[in-house]
């Protein structure tokens, strides 16, 4: 590999882990042991004797770098403590109590389906507000009770369990609220993130369709 592009790629981790730095509040010893043997590899020094041609590899460096800061406010989850948070570049708005996946397993003996209710990891985007939403029962939801699976659509929507709005950011998972709030702060859902009443007032006021969310 090139060293310009190891230099870049260095640039890069590090930009990332930073970030994840901000959000969990430290960085994890391998991935560190990473960045610190390809920097080693990497230096200043062995950038481009010609100024000009330095200069203009830190530009393009600096251009990749900025695709990844966002430009606008966004939504942070963490899963492993269980907050949610309403940011900015160097603010944060909200921090509220949330639930995520519990992590569990379910299998369904008669037909061999299975699954595994987690929060997914990575970026993604609110992609729909709703108001007063409906849940449409899937057919875990009443193997999980025991229940027959309905033949009869209407017997799957329920008008309760979501709460009041619903911020969906892609494959059918959400960030709403519930009728649980007992629960908030513990991994219990089946992938969406319950938010309580207030808290999911005040960032529905605020995130719109494009909000970035970032899951980890």
């Amino acid at each position: 590999m090139r060293l310009r592009t190891k230099f870049i790629l260095a640039l890069i981790v590090l930009l990332l882990l930073a970030v994840a730095a901000v959000f969990e509040g430290t960085l994890r010893e391998s991935a560190q042991s990473e960045v610190e043997a390809l920097l080693a590899e990497t230096t200043l020094a062995r950038l481009p004797d010609n100024s000009k041609t330095a200069q203009q590899e830190l530009k393009k460096v600096r251009k990749e770098l900025a695709k990844f800061v966002p430009k606008d406010r966004y939504i942070v989850i963490n899963t492993h403590s269980n907050l949610l948070s309403y940011r900015g570049l160097d603010s944060v708005y909200m921090e509220g109590v949330c639930s995520t996946g519990s992590g569990g397993e379910l299998a369904d003996s008669a037909s061999g389906r299975s699954w595994t209710f987690g929060t997914p990891h990575g970026v993604f985007k609110v992609d729909s507000r709703l108001k007063e939403p409906w849940w449409r029962k899937p057919d875990w939801a009443f193997i999980e009770e025991d229940e027959k699976i309905p033949k009869d659509e209407r017997e799957r929507y329920d008008p309760a369990m979501m709460g009041e709005y619903a911020l969906g950011f892609g494959d059918g998972y959400f960030i709403h609220g519930t009728i649980y709030e007992r629960l908030l702060g513990i991994n219990v859902t089946h992938g969406c993130v319950r938010l309580g009443t207030d808290d999911l007032r005040w960032l529905w006021d605020r995130a719109k369709i494009g909000t970035r969310v970032y899951v980890f």
